[in-house]
């Protein structure tokens, strides 16, 4: 009698959803198609391999999401001795255009951090700046760490990664290069590809990518990948928005160990909290669909 009251209980437990990969490709559509926008999503299961991708090499403005190649980056410069991550940098506020060279400096109500500003004419460590640039975002710390690896670096190293579509040109808030259509892009493959690598431990090497995935593990914005998923999984992400752009991008870990890659870019949004909304909907899809396959 106990063995016939478990059993449902069990099944119950277990998550629902498709097990249909063409199921579920079409009903992230629906989903994301209560949204006016354009939206993009690549999802990877790093165990088997297995693929499902929407507009997965469609170029999206990268807003923050630059952060990412520009941390890998900095971990590849410092892993050939350029210089340590335990270095420390001045902090400026004054940085260049790529249009013309002349300078710009950034307005803290603009940023998502704002501590930093404070620390004008100090010295701050390297690893510091690159957890304040990827944990909140922050746009000072990431130009001043872009001055340091140079935009173009952390562009190569995407090719090398196989990363072909991700550019990345310049610093954050450079309003003549905006207006001049000299922007970050990104597709969510070339996301896919660098949060595989990172995962895998090719994104420099194993000691790196493991150093970058725990800061990645603290980031501060959680409303998209991580929102409806279980607390004990864990998202080592990165997010990025601009008016009418919302992104995140990471690598989800659960507590058994097994991982996935999830990307989700959106652009030319009129309902940004909307967007949103659909893009956790559809990360708790995938997190189903991963559950129930394995």
């Amino acid at each position: 009698m106990m063995y016939s009251l478990i059993l449902p209980i069990l099944l119950f437990m277990l998550p629902s959803g498709p097990k249909d990969p063409e199921e579920l490709r079409n009903k992230i559509k629906a989903e994301l198609s209560k949204n006016k926008g354009v939206f993009a999503m690549a999802y990877r299961n790093l165990a088997s391999g297995e693929e499902i991708l929407i507009n997965e090499k469609i170029n999206f403005h990268a807003a923050s999401t630059m952060k990412t190649p520009v941390l890998i980056e900095a971990f590849k410069q410092a892993n050939s001795r350029k210089f340590s991550i335990n270095d420390s940098l001045i902090v400026k506020n004054e940085f260049k255009s790529i249009v013309d060279g002349s300078t710009y400096s950034l307005n803290p109500k603009d940023d998502s951090e704002t501590e930093l500003y404070t620390k004008a004419g100090k010295k701050v460590k390297i690893y510091d700046l690159l957890y304040l640039m990827i944990i909140q975002s922050s746009n000072l710390a990431t130009n001043i760490v872009i001055d340091l690896v140079g935009a173009h670096n952390a562009n190569k190293t995407m090719r090398e990664l196989g990363a072909n579509d991700i550019q990345v040109l310049r610093g954050v808030e450079d309003t003549k290069a905006f207006r001049a259509g000299l922007n970050n892009t990104t597709t969510a493959y070339d996301q896919m590809l660098i949060f595989s690598k990172m995962a895998n431990g090719l994104a420099v090497d194993k000691s790196s990518s493991d150093a970058m995935i725990n800061i990645l593990l603290d980031q501060k914005f959680n409303d998209k990948i991580p929102a409806k998923l279980p607390k004990k999984v864990k998202v080592a992400h990165k997010t990025g928005w601009i008016t009418g752009v919302n992104h995140d991008a990471g690598i989800v870990i659960l507590p058994d160990g097994r991982k996935y890659v999830l990307v989700l870019l959106s652009k030319e949004l009129d309902n940004d909290k909307s967007a949103v909304k659909s893009m956790a909907r559809v990360s708790r899809m995938i997190y189903d669909y991963f559950v129930n396959k394995e």
